[in-house]
């Protein structure tokens, strides 16, 4: 007896959020195609019948970790609706978003994939950049809301984050967040 549709759009989409959140954790490379449709309860042939190839897989579960961040930023803008900015900034520099990369922003961790990918991945991270980069433009840090000032804030950010992940010292690790979220607080005039 075959799977009705609607079983199998519920079974690819949770092998996608489970890749999505993986490829966070891990990053692209790490993620194993048996150990994924284990993990979401499938068997490893059935994952052709839901994507055309590994590369398929990973452009998909890509977008969907890019995007799911992107509800959790403009949440953050809103928290404290007189300093946007700073929830903002405060949310992504948080020592929960840099502990928990399997829920954090995907631009922290698919850097370096989307630029040795194709250009389905490329297009992607772009979307990802851009949304980001109107969402914080639209938060005028000075009363400008200028693009150049959008694309510091998300590089500090990103930045930031990659590098706390990165050292082995917790108290460096803490210093780069609080450093950068401060300096870019004081620099917008958001402190």
């Amino acid at each position: 007896m075959g799977h009705s549709q609607a079983e199998k759009a519920e079974s690819r989409a949770r092998v996608l959020r489970i890749a999505a959140r993986r490829i966070r954790e891990q990053g692209m490379e790490q993620l194993g195609i048996a150990e994924l449709m284990k993990e979401a309860g499938l068997t490893h042939g059935g994952f052709y019948k839901h994507f055309s190839s590994r590369e398929d897989l990973m452009n998909q579960a890509a977008a969907l970790a890019l995007a799911d961040g992107e509800e959790k930023m403009e949440r953050a803008a809103q928290a404290d609706p007189d300093l946007p900015r700073t929830g903002l900034i405060d949310a992504y520099l948080s020592a929960h978003h840099r502990d928990t990369p399997g829920t954090g922003c995907a631009l922290v961790t698919l850097g370096e994939a989307a630029g040795r990918g194709g250009t389905e991945m490329k297009e992607a991270y772009e979307k990802q950049v851009r949304s980001y980069l109107s969402l914080i433009e639209g938060i005028p840090a000075d009363g400008s809301g200028e693009r150049a000032d959008a694309m510091v804030t998300l590089s500090a950010l990103v930045g930031a984050v990659l590098m706390a992940r990165a050292v082995a010292d917790p108290e460096l690790s803490d210093e780069l967040l609080g450093t950068v979220a401060a300096r870019l607080k004081d620099g917008f005039g958001t402190a």
